[in-house]
């Protein structure tokens, strides 16, 4: 009988929520684990997800914590490194030993469209994902370059072009799609080694 894991998701926004959910689904089910997940969403950008943060770990610590926490912030075009200890600097390990952090550098609609195969399976396009770079307009060129895809297929643009997230998430490689964003390659080895302990347990 499969293991079921209680998956908590913290993210800054739908696109990483729509996400981290299939993948954490997805790296659950090949370690013959049933994630059951449950998605907590901050508001108002990178500064205000990290206090929410730390109001989020409060409450669940006065009921039940999770097995595992998955905390999605985007890097904003710092080094992964420095976006990884600044989230780990406000996890209290103690109360949640397991976690994964997902960090896309330098935003998450990069991962989106890292597997430029899996999206043109799945939506039907080869995206044309501006190179990744640093400056004010980044995020929004990221974002319209994701909608831009999923409208040339041909399909209605309702969600910004998140609609195909789980799907992408199935469908994506991790090997192929962690050579544009080292970071999705860190999280997937991150998330699997969680489950893979908490598992065997």
């Amino acid at each position: 009988m499969a293991s079921r894991l209680r998956v908590d998701i913290f993210c800054e926004d739908r696109a990483h929520e729509e996400l981290l959910r299939g993948l954490v689904a997805r790296i659950c089910a090949e370690e013959g684990a049933v994630g059951e997940i449950a998605a907590r969403s901050a508001t108002g950008g990178h500064g205000r997800a990290l206090d929410e943060l730390g109001l989020y770990q409060r409450i669940a610590r006065l009921h039940s914590a999770p097995d595992l926490l998955v905390v999605a912030i985007d890097t904003n075009c710092r080094s992964y490194r420095d976006a990884v200890r600044e989230i780990e600097a406000k996890i209290d390990a103690s109360a949640f030993p397991y976690h994964a952090l997902a960090c896309p550098n330098p935003h998450i609609e990069l991962w989106y469209m890292a597997d430029a195969n899996a999206f043109e399976r799945v939506v039907g396009v080869r995206p044309l994902a501006p190179q990744p770079s640093c400056g004010k307009q980044t995020r929004n060129e990221l974002k319209h370059a994701l909608a831009r895809a999923v409208r040339s297929a041909g399909h209605p643009v309702l969600f910004g072009g998140i609609e195909f997230a789980r799907e992408l998430a199935q469908a994506m490689d991790p090997f192929v799609a962690g050579k544009v964003d080292a970071g999705l390659r860190h999280f997937v080895r991150d998330l699997r080694a969680a489950v893979r302990q908490l598992t065997s347990r």
